[in-house]
């Protein structure tokens, strides 16, 4: 058994085989959504139903942050758009042959294993992609709600406390790309190795209960990035 802190290559391609797993999650909820709203007519399907359900509850959670539902009509897209990439992608780690389906390759004398497919939250590259779109979207919205107000929390000099303060919140932004990117990625790696071990150990029945738990995971994990974000955008156009 191998076990990769880093995405590998895939054999003949310029690319990795997370990035290869975040694609196929890109064209999945695509495919998903295509179907969703093909049929949509002024009396719903069940399909429209599942589809309004699932934006009406998410508009319900993006409210009961904001208080207001005009900021929550501006942050819902972005908010559901993560949290459907980051469920996706952390459930499809969890089908059978991603993770085991691959090539053999000789690396410095030994025969390694590369997995073809491997969950894209997995590697620390998409979840500091996603880290960063959430922080320059607080700065959009926040620029966006507040004008050339908003950089006065970063750069104050009415006095040493406000403008030590605006250190501090400067700092805070960057400390958020690196507390959003390893949050995801430590729970879902580690989720990763955890079943690769058990896996490996007793290979039969012993992994059932500890895939329900990254199942549990996974969802869990989507929504705290998602929260956070919200909360952060709202934080970003208040006028205090």
């Amino acid at each position: 058994m191998t076990i990769s802190l880093a995405a590998e290559k895939i054999p003949g391609l310029p690319i990795t085989n997370s990035l290869l797993t975040g694609m196929a999650a890109t064209l999945i909820i695509l495919a998903i959504f295509a179907l969703l709203i093909r049929g949509i007519r002024r009396t719903p399907g069940s399909k429209q139903n599942f589809a309004e359900w699932i934006v009406e509850g998410f508009l319900n959670l993006v409210e009961s942050i904001t208080g207001d539902h005009q900021k929550a009509l501006k942050l819902l897209p972005l908010g559901i758009t993560f949290f459907i990439f980051i469920l996706v992608n952390n459930w499809l780690g969890l089908l059978p042959g991603v993770g085991s389906i691959g090539f053999k390759e000789i690396e410095d004398g030994k025969e390694v294993f590369v997995p073809l497919l491997r969950s894209s939250n997995a590697d620390l590259n998409t979840t500091l992609a996603l880290a960063l779109v959430s922080v320059v979207s607080i700065q959009r919205f926040g620029i966006g709600e507040l004008g050339i107000k908003y950089f006065k929390k970063f750069i104050n000099f009415s006095g040493p406390i406000q403008f030590g303060i605006g250190l501090l919140e400067i700092l805070s932004e960057f400390a958020k790309i690196i507390s959003f990117s390893f949050r995801l990625f430590g729970n879902v790696f580690a989720g990763e190795v955890l079943l690769a071990v058990i896996t490996g150990l007793l290979p039969l029945i012993a992994p059932l209960p500890f895939y329900g738990l990254e199942l549990f995971v996974g969802l869990i994990q989507a929504l705290v990035f998602t929260i956070l974000s919200l909360v952060f955008f709202h934080v970003a156009m208040q006028q205090h």
